[in-house]
């Protein structure tokens, strides 16, 4: 018997997508805080803190709960959409920046995934969330990515959004070394880790960020060909292509 709700969706979009939750009578979709684009007549939404997959949870539990989320930057609270109406409804959430958004079944995957703390897009109702802490406390001061990740359990489906191209990879008992922010998710067989990027010289002027994460094992894992991270250090004029107009423009001023 399963324990989240049964949902059907529609993926829309290309460069900018938004996802299409279609609710029976009853049947509800959580989301994060300000996900919502739009949602037809008969569904009605509150604001709740927590996921409402324990709802036997007291205060001291949902306290913590909350806490926790808020540590690792994710808005306090979760928004709950139910069909009180007749038929079916519809309600979409969009991405919050260019991308792609993954449809997960996390009965597929023994139950859990484990995916990067602004990830996680919308879920069927009695989906579990929880923020799980890097082991590598170093990562945290210097890592940036990866030290704070979020943990999905359930039986349903899961919605997680990705930054520009998705990368599939089947690890089969391999290891790979990726930027810790192109890093969407993987599975729980996945073994996850931050480690030191080579030599002082690499770190410093190799532009590849002080820590990879290395993953290793068997398992799914889902990467994104822009991050956030990188997307707004282009847009802020921040990037190496502004370093370089900057070091051509410092070179012509000397020669003249």
């Amino acid at each position: 018997m399963n324990s989240s709700h049964e949902i059907d969706y529609k993926i829309m979009g290309h460069d900018v997508q938004l996802v299409e939750v279609e609710l029976d009578p009853g049947e509800t979709v959580i989301a994060e805080a300000g996900a919502m684009l739009y949602m037809e007549d008969g569904i009605d939404y509150t604001t709740r803190m927590g996921d409402g997959s324990n709802p036997s949870a007291g205060l001291f539990d949902k306290l913590l709960s909350a806490g926790s989320r808020l540590i690792a930057g994710e808005s306090l609270f979760l928004t709950h959409f139910t069909n009180q109406g007749w038929g079916k409804k519809h309600v979409a959430f969009s991405a919050p920046y260019p991308g792609t958004i993954i449809p997960v079944n996390l009965r597929d995957f023994g139950g859990t995934i484990i995916v990067q703390r602004d990830a996680f897009l919308c879920a069927a109702f009695g989906t579990k969330l929880s923020i799980i802490f890097n082991k590598r406390l170093s990562a945290g001061f210097f890592g940036g990515e990866g030290f704070i990740l979020q943990q999905l359990q359930g039986d349903g489906k899961v919605f997680v959004h990705a930054g520009g191209t998705v990368i599939e990879r089947q690890l089969n008992n391999q290891i790979l070394r990726v930027d810790t922010g192109c890093i969407v998710g993987f599975e729980t067989s996945v073994d996850f880790d931050i480690q030191q990027a080579g030599g002082l010289r690499s770190m410093v002027f190799g532009g590849e960020g002080m820590y990879l994460a290395t993953l290793r094992g068997t398992g799914k894992v889902w990467l994104q060909s822009m991050p956030i991270r990188k997307l707004i250090a282009q847009l802020s004029g921040m990037g190496p292509n502004s370093r370089k107009e900057s070091r051509g423009l410092l070179n012509n001023f000397l020669e003249g």
